[in-house]
C-alpha cells in the first residue's frame, strides 16, 4: 500500500480546540490529531511578525526539539509552516508547574525534593548527551505531566537552547534568567553544559527552604554575588537540612565550571540514588509556606509584565502613588522591592530593531489553569508589601525575601528595560533615580553614615535649613547630624515614604528629583509622631553609578530634628 501523502497544513491534521494560554506573539491552544484522536498542545505562532533572525530562533528550537525524546522532557511532535503561521505540535502538558504542584500537597520532605530534582537532572542528562545546552532553567520551565499523584517532572521551552559539540566552550552570548545565571555568563567568558548544572544548584536551593540562594534588589549586586559564589545557609531553616543535601548544592555551585559536578555525576551523589537512606522525611512546613509567597510574587509579577509587553509600555503609571522604605530599629532588618525583570533576552538581539517583537517564549504546553491575578494586587509591587525580609550572614551581609523574584531576563527579545525606545529607556532611568533616592532616605534613617557616603559625591552641595541660608559643600557638616541624630537613636520604628516622586532627565547622565517626604515615627514612650519636608535632588552618574550632588530641603528634616522639646 502506497504511503499517504505528507499533510502541507496543519488543519489537514489536526482539529483546533480551545485557547489554553497567549503570549505577546503566539497562542497556544489544544488540538486533536485527526487520525488517531490523540491531544496535543498547539503552540501557533504569528510568523509576520518574526524577523529572519527569529526565524533562525525558531527552527533552531524545533531542530532541538525534535532530537531530544526523554520522559522527563516536553516531546515536540509536529513543526508545520504555513504562510502566515508556524505550528508546534507538542504533548499536552496538563499537570502545570511542580513548584505550584508542591504548595498543594499535603506532606513535602527532603526526600520528595531529591526525587524532583532526580527527574530534572535526568532530563538535563538527556540533553546533555545530546549536545544541547538548555541555558534557561527555572521554576517557570518544570512542568507536571497530569495532575495525578506522582506525575511526571517534564522540561519545557527550549527556545533559548543551544547545541554544542562534546564538551565544548564559547561564548554563545548572554541569555537566561537573572537568579539562575552562572558566573560565567555574567563575566562574558566562554560556557557551555555547566550553566544548566548551575542552575539545577538553584532551583535545588529554592526546592529545600523556598527562596533562593542569590537575592539583592539591586541586579547589580544580585550579579556580583553570583560571581564570588556568595550564599549561605542560615538559621533556622537549614538546620534541619541533611548535609548531604549540602553537599550536593555546594558541587552544583562551583564558581569554576570545569569543577562543577556534572549531570551523570550528580545522578550518582548519595543525595538522589540512596535517598531512602540518606534524605530526612520529616515535612517541611516553613518550605512550603515560603514557596506560597515564592510563587504568588512571579506569578503576579509575570503576569503584569506580559501585559506590559502586549502593549510595549513600561510605564510608572503601574507604580504605586507612595513609595515606602520602612526600617525598624533594632534588628536592621528592611523591606524592599525586587527590581529584577521578568522575560527573556540574547544580546545579540539589542543591536536588531526588536519593535515588531520576537519569538514568544510563555509557556507553550501547560493545560489553562485558573488563576486569580487581579490587577488589585498591584500593592504587591509596594516595598512595604513585601514579606519576611529575611537577613544574612555572608561575604555581602546581604537580605534576601522568601518571595523574591524568579521572574525571567534574557537579553534580547522581551526585555522592557533593553527595548530600543526612547520612551522605555528613559522610564528605567527614572526608575533607577527613584531607587537611589529611596537607598539614601534608608541610609539617614539607619543613621549608616557610610552607606551615605557611598551614596553621595564627596563635594555635595546642599540648602537646607540648617544651614541657616547658606549653601555647604562636603560631607562633615552631614556627619554631625548623623552622629548626634535623635530619632535614629530615641526611636523604636521609622516608616518613611515618597510621595510623588517626579524625576527629570538632563540628559544621558543627569537627573533631578523632586518629591514630599513623609517621615512616621514612634518615640520610646510608644507615641506616633508624623513630620513632612520637601526635597529635590540633583544627581549625576559617573561609572555607571548615580551620585547624589545636590540637595534643597523645604524645612527641618525629620531625620536631623533634634530639638529637645520635640522628643522629651
Amino acid at each position: 500500500m502506497a504511503a499517504p501523502a505528507a499533510c502541507t497544513r496543519f488543519s489537514d491534521n489536526y482539529d483546533l480546540k480551545e485557547e489554553l494560554g497567549k503570549g505577546a506573539f503566539s497562542v497556544v491552544r489544544r488540538c486533536v490529531q485527526k487520525s488517531s484522536g490523540q491531544e496535543f498542545a498547539a503552540k501557533i505562532i504569528n510568523t509576520k511578525k518574526l524577523s529572519a533572525r527569529d526565524f533562525q530562533k525558531l527552527e533552531r528550537e524545533a531542530r532541538i526539539c525534535r532530537k531530544l525524546q526523554h520522559p522527563n522532557i516536553v516531546r515536540l511532535h509536529d513543526s508545520i509552516q504555513e504562510e502566515n503561521f508556524h505550528y508546534l505540535v507538542f504533548d499536552l502538558v496538563t499537570g502545570g508547574e511542580l513548584f505550584e504542584d508542591i504548595v498543594a500537597r499535603e506532606f513535602y520532605s527532603e526526600a520528595d525534593a531529591s526525587h524532583c530534582i532526580q527527574q530534572i537532572l535526568e532530563s538535563v542528562h538527556h540533553c546533555h548527551s545530546n549536545g544541547v545546552v538548555h541555558r534557561d532553567l527555572k521554576p517557570e520551565n518544570l512542568l507536571l505531566a497530569s495532575k495525578a499523584k506522582g506525575a511526571a517532572v517534564k522540561l519545557a521551552d527550549f527556545g533559548l537552547a543551544i547545541e554544542v559539540q562534546g564538551e565544548q566552550q564559547a561564548w554563545f552570548g548572554f541569555a537566561g534568567t537573572p537568579g539562575y545565571l552562572s558566573p560565567e555568563v555574567l563575566k562574558k567568558e566562554p560556557y557551555g553544559k555547566p550553566v544548566d548544572i548551575w542552575a539545577c544548584g538553584v532551583i535545588l536551593y529554592i526546592l529545600l527552604v523556598g527562596y533562593p540562594p542569590f537575592w539583592d534588589e539591586d541586579q547589580h549586586r544580585l550579579y556580583a554575588q553570583i560571581k564570588a559564589g556568595a550564599y549561605d545557609y542560615p538559621s533556622p531553616e537549614w538546620d534541619t537540612v541533611t548535609p548531604e543535601a549540602k553537599n550536593l548544592i555546594n558541587q552544583m555551585l562551583t564558581v569554576i565550571p570545569s569543577k562543577r559536578i556534572t549531570a551523570s555525576e550528580a545522578l550518582k551523589h548519595p543525595w538522589i540514588c540512596q535517598r531512602e537512606r540518606v534524605a530526612s522525611v520529616v515535612h517541611r512546613q516553613e518550605t512550603v509556606d515560603c514557596l506560597k509567597k515564592f510563587n504568588a510574587r512571579r506569578k503576579l509579577k509575570g503576569a503584569i509584565l506580559t501585559t506590559m509587553l502586549a502593549t510595549r509600555n513600561f510605564s510608572s503609571k503601574y507604580e504605586p502613588q507612595g513609595r515606602s522604605i520602612i526600617t525598624k530599629k533594632g534588628d536592621g532588618s528592611q523591606v524592599k522591592e525586587s527590581t529584577d525583570s521578568s522575560t527573556t533576552l540574547e544580546d545579540d538581539d539589542i543591536k536588531e530593531d526588536k519593535v515588531k517583537g520576537g519569538v514568544d517564549r510563555s509557556s507553550t504546553v501547560i493545560a489553562k489553569e485558573p488563576e486569580d491575578l487581579l490587577v488589585s494586587k498591584l500593592d504587591w509591587f509596594h516595598p512595604s508589601a513585601t514579606a519576611h525580609a529575611k537577613s544574612l550572614s555572608g561575604a555581602n551581609n546581604r537580605r534576601r525575601q522568601d518571595k523574591s523574584d524568579s521572574n525571567h531576563a534574557e537579553d534580547s527579545e522581551i526585555s522592557y528595560q533593553t527595548l530600543p525606545t526612547d520612551s522605555d529607556d528613559n522610564d528605567a532611568r527614572k526608575q533607577e533615580v527613584i531607587k537611589m533616592t529611596e537607598q539614601l532616605i534608608e541610609a539617614i534613617n539607619t543613621g549608616d553614615f557610610e552607606a551615605y557616603t557611598k551614596i553621595c559625591d564627596p563635594h555635595l552641595t546642599a540648602f537646607e535649613p540648617e544651614a541657616l541660608g547658606n549653601l555647604v559643600e562636603g560631607m562633615d557638616f552631614h556627619k554631625f547630624y548623623f552622629d548626634n541624630n535623635v530619632i535614629v537613636k530615641n526611636c523604636k520604628a521609622v516608616n518613611t515614604t515618597i510621595l510623588n516622586p517626579n524625576v527629570h532627565l538632563l540628559g544621558e547622565d543627569a537627573a533631578c528629583i523632586a518629591y514630599v517626604r513623609l517621615t512616621q515615627y514612634m518615640d520610646k514612650q510608644g507615641v506616633a509622631h508624623s513630620l513632612q519636608c520637601e526635597e529635590t535632588r540633583v544627581w549625576h552618574k559617573r561609572d555607571n553609578k548615580w551620585q547624589n550632588v545636590h540637595f534643597h530641603r523645604s524645612t527641618n528634616s525629620p531625620s536631623y530634628t533634634f530639638a529637645p522639646s520635640a522628643h522629651k
